[in-house]
């Protein structure tokens, strides 16, 4: 367990809780959202694994596509290309 960073007596406690944010004009709510909750003070803090996945879910990161300099009407998803070094021959 580990200590309150509020109170510094309690120990935080796994929890769930209800989870509340907007995302522009929308209001998000996750029930029983993994949290830790203080035994003394009842400090709230929600769990950060858990806020990152949520964070990919609301807004993903946008794959680019990318093309290879063999094929260039072919599109490669799963890596991004490196920009080529200019060519140092003389």
């Amino acid at each position: 367990m580990m200590p309150c960073s509020e109170c510094h007596i309690g120990q935080m406690q796994a929890d769930q809780v209800t989870y509340f944010t907007w995302l522009d004009e929308d209001l998000i709510t996750v029930p029983d959202f993994p949290s830790w909750k203080c035994d003394i003070c009842g400090h709230l803090e929600y769990d950060l694994e858990a806020l990152n996945n949520l964070a990919l879910l609301l807004c993903p990161v946008e794959t680019k596509t990318t093309y290879s300099s063999a094929n260039q009407s072919t599109p490669h998803q799963d890596q991004p290309q490196l920009p080529q070094q200019p060519s140092t021959s003389k």
